[in-house]
C-alpha cells in the first residue's frame, strides 16, 4: 500500500513538472502578441495532464486497496434483510448443522448457549439431546477436584481448543477466530462471509502461494490459512435439502447472522408497533390542536371606533 502511494505521488510530481517545464518553454519562445493564446493552451494542457495523472494514481491506489483489503463482495438479496422480513428458521437449523459438522473443528462460538437455540432452530428436547452429547468441565467438587459432566441447556457451545496457543499450534500459527459475532465484526458482514466461503480459486499467473496458504481474492492479502471447507455433499441435512456448497454457505451465514443479532425479529416487531402507536399519537395531537385553536384562529374581532 505504501509503495502504491509513493508510485502515485511520483506520477503526480512528474506530470506537474512536465507541465510546468512546457509552460515555461512556451512562454519564453513565443512572441509577445502570441503569449496570451499560448498561455491559455498551456493551461488547458496542464489541466488535462493533471487529470490524467490523477486518474492513473487513483487506479494504482484502487489496485493496491483490492490486494491489501480484498476484493469487494457483492450485495446479495438475503431473505431477512427487509424491514418486514424475518429469519428463515429452517435455514438457521441447517446452518447450525453446517457449523457442527464443518466449522466446529477449528472455530468456537463461546458466547452462544444451547438454550438460545430453543424455539429458534430446535425444540427444547432436541436442544437438550444435543447438549447431552457434549462433556463440560465443571467444579470444583467437595474434594476440590474438577470433573466432567454431560452438557446442559445453560452451558455454552463447546470450544475446540483450550487456549489460543493450542489453536495456533494446531493450525500452523493461524488463529481461527470465534464466530459468534463474526457477522457484525467484518465489513459487509454476511456478504463478505459468503463470498469468502465460496471464493476459493487457483492463484493467477505469476503468484505462488506459500505452503499452508490458499488463494482467496476476498481475503485481505489474498492468502488465507483456511482451506476450502464447503464442498457439495459435505453436510448431511436432516430435512433432506440438497447440500450444495452454495447452500451450505447460505445456511451457515444465516446462522452466524442470527448468532450476532439474535433479537433482530423482536426488535423489528417492537419498532413496527412503536411506529404505529406514534402515528396514532401524532394524529390525535394534530386533531386536538385543530379542535382547540380553530375557534380562536377563525374568530373575528370588530372594534367600534365610533363609540
Amino acid at each position: 500500500m505504501r509503495s502504491a502511494v509513493r508510485v502515485a505521488g511520483r506520477l503526480l510530481a512528474s506530470a506537474s513538472g512536465a507541465c510546468e517545464a512546457t509552460a515555461q518553454a512556451a512562454m519564453s519562445t513565443a512572441p509577445a502578441a502570441m503569449q496570451q493564446g499560448v498561455s491559455k493552451g498551456v493551461q488547458y494542457g496542464a489541466a488535462v495532464g493533471g487529470v490524467m495523472a490523477g486518474l492513473l494514481g487513483a487506479s494504482v491506489l484502487a489496485s493496491a486497496n483490492e490486494v491489501g483489503d480484498g476484493m469487494h463482495s457483492a450485495d446479495l438479496p438475503w431473505p431477512h434483510e427487509g424491514i418486514f422480513d424475518s429469519y428463515d428458521h429452517a435455514s438457521i437449523r441447517r446452518g447450525h448443522q453446517v457449523y457442527t459438522q464443518v466449522c466446529a473443528a477449528c472455530h468456537s462460538m463461546q458466547y452462544l448457549h444451547w438454550r438460545q437455540l430453543v424455539g429458534v432452530a430446535y425444540t427444547e428436547d432436541e436442544a437438550k439431546a444435543l447438549a447431552l452429547e457434549t462433556e463440560v468441565t465443571d467444579g470444583p467438587d467437595d474434594e476440590g477436584e474438577m470433573y466432567t459432566r454431560p452438557g446442559r441447556l445453560a452451558d455454552k457451545l463447546p470450544i475446540p481448543y483450550a487456549n489460543e496457543q493450542a489453536a495456533r499450534y494446531s493450525n500452523g500459527g493461524a488463529y481461527p477466530p470465534d464466530l459468534t459475532l463474526i457477522s457484525g465484526a467484518r465489513h459487509n458482514g454476511q456478504n463478505y462471509i459468503f463470498a469468502l466461503l465460496t471464493g476459493y480459486r487457483d492463484p493467477p499467473a505469476g503468484i505462488t502461494m506459500r505452503e499452508g496458504l490458499y488463494y482467496n481474492p476476498y481475503f485481505p492479502g489474498g492468502a488465507i490459512a483456511m482451506p476450502k471447507m464447503l464442498v457439495d455433499g459435505g453436510t448431511e441435512y436432516d430435512d433432506g435439502t440438497p447440500a450444495s456448497a452454495s447452500q451450505q454457505a447460505k445456511d451457515v451465514v444465516t446462522f452466524l447472522t442470527w448468532a450476532c443479532y439474535p433479537y433482530q425479529d423482536e426488535m423489528r416487531v417492537m419498532g413496527i408497533k412503536a411506529c404505529f402507536v406514534l402515528s396514532l399519537m401524532i394524529a390525535f395531537a394534530s386533531y386536538s390542536k385543530r379542535l382547540r385553536w380553530a375557534p380562536l384562529k377563525s374568530q373575528r374581532i370588530v372594534m367600534d371606533v365610533v363609540n
